[in-house]
């Protein structure tokens, strides 16, 4: 069992999105077709959750196309998922929406409710929980899911110091030529000197 356990560790994402039935998402879905490859949104109500709890999390989305409605189905911790975004949240009662499948435009509101929306969509993880699974010698996510922050005055600056290394670089070749660098513009100084 600690064996299963630590095999879908590896595939897990460190974190998703608080989702929940009910809610209105953004599923973000890579698609590859050939040698390309695109992201494509699909957005619609959830109408059910299962297993949100374990690898095998699953949510269905549903959605009007066309007076047609559309169904999806998404594993939340597949690769081909980047990202779910949660727009509104809505207050029900069950985990399995099957009533909204006969419901056309007005009856198939459902009633908003307010929430925070920030908490809800943060996939990011603390940077204690990543020095704590350094230690623990556990490997660390994808450099997706943790991301440095780094200031951009900060890049600026290391910039800057290559440039600036890059320019004593040169002058010091200068110096070793002599005043074969300054030549060419005495000779230019000389020549506008006969034009006058």
């Amino acid at each position: 069992m600690q064996a299963i356990k630590e095999i879908e560790q590896q595939y897990t994402k460190p974190k998703i999105a608080q989702i929940q039935s009910g809610d209105t998402v953004k599923v973000h879905h890579k698609i590859r077709e050939g040698a390309k490859s695109r992201v494509q949104i699909f957005e619609g109500v959830v109408i059910r959750t299962h297993r949100l709890g374990s690898l095998s999390a699953v949510i269905t989305v549903r959605r009007i196309a066309s007076n047609v409605g559309v169904e999806k189905t998404y594993l939340l911790h597949s690769p081909n998922v980047e990202k779910v975004e949660v727009l509104r949240r809505a207050k029900v009662r069950r985990n399995f929406l099957s009533y909204l499948r006969e419901r056309r435009g007005k009856s198939a509101r459902l009633q908003e409710m307010s929430f925070d929306k920030k908490a809800a969509n943060d996939v990011s993880v603390p940077e204690a929980e990543v020095q704590e699974e350094i230690k623990a010698g556990k490997p660390v996510a994808s450099s997706e899911s943790v991301e440095a922050e780094v200031s951009t005055d900060e890049i600026a600056e290391q910039e800057n110091a290559e440039a600036g290394k890059g320019d004593a670089a040169e002058v010091s070749d200068d110096a070793g030529q002599g005043d074969e660098a300054a030549m060419p513009a005495e000779e230019v100084q000389e020549g506008l000197d006969k034009a006058e």
